[in-house]
């Protein structure tokens, strides 16, 4: 097995955990994301080299930055950003933006499971409509209404979408014959 694949593997395995605790208990604990990007970081040293370690700080801040702009406004949880973030740490730079869109995309389509599970699909689009039109004026601020604040805002557990982005980019790393 090859170094990047030992890195893809700890970042579903870090990515699997932080969703089974974002199911189960709507959290995601900072032990489990923290301890990933620091047991992360020397390990990128120690079998990479500082371009590892480099590699291992560009990943997390690049997936944790991307995330960061929804915490900002409100539309996702800190514990998402983190998860993004020890993910990134675990796999690195080189496969950060397929995780990324991976993970956006599978955040879309579990988003409208979730609305037509809920039976609010055609509210969501709505709101969908009204938070693009708010933020195309209002640039960064948060919606007033529209935001994880409001006890009527509907959640779902982003780590599964995470962890099905790392799994996207895990999967296709085995076909591109990676591993």
């Amino acid at each position: 097995m090859t170094t990047e694949a030992v890195f893809m593997s700890g970042a579903l395995l870090v990515a699997g955990a932080g969703c089974v605790t974002d199911v189960l208990h709507r959290r995601i604990p900072n032990r489990l994301t923290y301890s990933a990007m620091l047991i992360a970081l020397p390990a990128h040293l120690m079998f990479q080299g500082w371009r590892g370690l480099g590699d291992s700080l560009e990943g997390g801040l690049i997936a944790g930055g991307a995330f960061l702009v929804f915490f900002l406004i409100h539309a996702m949880g800190a514990g998402d950003v983190k998860l993004m973030a020890a993910v990134g740490s675990v796999a690195g730079a080189e496969h950060i933006v397929e995780i990324v869109l991976a993970t956006a995309i599978a955040g879309g389509i579990f988003a409208i499971a979730h609305s037509l599970v809920h039976r609010r699909l055609l509210t969501v689009l709505r709101n969908v409509g009204s938070v693009a039109g708010f933020h195309a004026a209002a640039g960064g601020a948060v919606h007033p209404q529209l935001n994880l604040s409001n006890p009527q805002a509907a959640r779902m557990p982003y780590g599964v979408a995470i962890v099905s982005g790392v799994l996207f980019s895990a999967i296709a790393l085995y076909c591109r014959g990676g591993v």
